[in-house]
């Protein structure tokens, strides 16, 4: 083997592959932090002892403190998201990462702020503001990444479904309106003619033009998919094209609509957890319907339904046959296929309403598709995603 190679079964193996050779400063600091959260030869952070993987990290706060350093240091950050994960899941860290000193330490992610969330009612006065400012950080960083082209996607789609053949002189589309004439150009007289004009309804600044509900689940599984959706949601009801309608759901139904000009407020407005009754939230949300061919209501669930599932089918035959879009994301994350109730996503799919799980990145585009009245079932398969099966 390499000396590389060497090192790495090394660093893989434990503290019981050292006859291997030994390691560098920096990969000894790696090994022990990577003993400490995997286990090894007992001698881990707060170890209790006594066996070959008892490796652990214990209740003490200093030497916690001490690892989440050594992590950040030693490690690059997706390995770092990966490694604290696994502490908090393996080792039952959660009460820890309730202390603001060693919140303050954590590398943020998606997944960290969903287990905040998960915690928000139980998090002591001290740590509040600290848990808030590793929300906001994710919450911004999504933002910076996906929110101008959510923004783009939408006013797009909505500008070109609203496109119009007979435009007032102050609507015409000059770009598209040139593009589309070049044909008539004349070039001995270097003049080109406008056969037809092309531009957009004028716009109402008072009324928007389409209607997006967003029917979030928040059951402990879907803890990615509700941060996601609440910055996607803020960022929709910014715009003057779209009017955005939040809803979180589990078997009760609580409308956030009105927390949308802060996605860090939306979220721990939350209570991630508990049972899941979609038809209760499908029938609130059609309750709020006013004009159908206009609205794209996107469900976001893993669809294991607590309440009547038959009655839901219902609800979205109805809607479907109403003219609304219906989508249902099985999850609006980046942690890859999810687990989900097969029969009813493919029931759901039959009624018209496509089900397969999206990635945040992909998030614009479908709301695009669904937007223009396109067949969102048709893009999803042409991406590569599994439709209702």
């Amino acid at each position: 083997m390499t000396d590389d190679r060497t090192r790495r079964w090394r660093l893989l193996l434990g503290p019981d592959a050292g006859k291997l050779g030994d390691l560098s400063d920096d990969d000894a600091k790696r090994d022990a932090a990577l003993t400490a959260l995997y286990g090894g030869d007992g001698g881990g952070i707060g170890s209790s002892g006594g066996g070959k993987r008892s490796g652990g990290l214990g209740s003490s706060s200093p030497k916690l403190h001490r690892w989440l350093g050594d992590v950040r240091t030693y490690f690059p950050t997706s390995v770092v998201q990966i490694m604290q994960r696994d502490a908090v899941e393996r080792l039952g860290l959660t009460k820890l990462l309730l202390e603001p000193e060693l919140l303050s330490s954590v590398e943020p992610d998606v997944h960290l702020v969903g287990t905040l969330v998960s915690l928000s009612r139980a998090i002591p006065q001290r740590t509040r503001e600290t848990a808030r400012a590793v929300v906001r950080k994710v919450v911004e960083e999504i933002e910076r990444k996906l929110a101008d082209r959510l923004i783009a996607a939408v006013n797009g789609a909505v500008d070109r479904s609203r496109r119009t053949r007979r435009p007032r002189m102050s609507d015409v589309d000059w770009p598209t309106t040139i593009r589309s004439n070049l044909k008539h150009y004349q070039p001995d007289q270097r003049t080109l003619v406008v056969e037809t004009l092309i531009g957009a309804h004028r716009r109402s600044r008072r009324a928007a033009l389409r209607d997006v509900i967003l029917l979030v689940d928040q059951s402990g599984s879907m803890a990615e998919s509700v941060v996601y959706s609440a910055v996607f949601g803020a960022t929709l009801a910014s715009l003057q094209a779209v009017q955005t309608r939040l809803v979180v759901f589990d078997t009760e139904v609580v409308d956030l609509t009105e927390t949308l000009d802060d996605p860090v407020d939306l979220l721990f407005s939350t209570q991630l957890g508990g049972g899941t009754d979609i038809n209760r939230a499908v029938a609130y949300a059609q309750q709020h319907i006013s004009r159908p061919a206009d609205t794209v209501l996107v469900l976001i669930s893993d669809l294991y339904e607590g309440g009547v599932a038959a009655e839901l089918q219902r609800r979205v035959r109805e809607l479907v046959a109403s003219g609304v879009t219906v989508v249902v994301l099985l999850a609006l994350s980046d942690s890859g296929t999810p687990a989900y109730d097969h029969e009813l996503a493919a029931r759901l799919s039959a009624l018209g309403a496509p089900s397969f799980a999206c990635t945040p990145d992909a998030f614009p585009d479908l709301l695009a598709v669904a937007l223009r009245r396109e067949d969102v079932g048709a893009w999803a398969e042409q991406e590569g995603m599994a439709v209702g099966r």
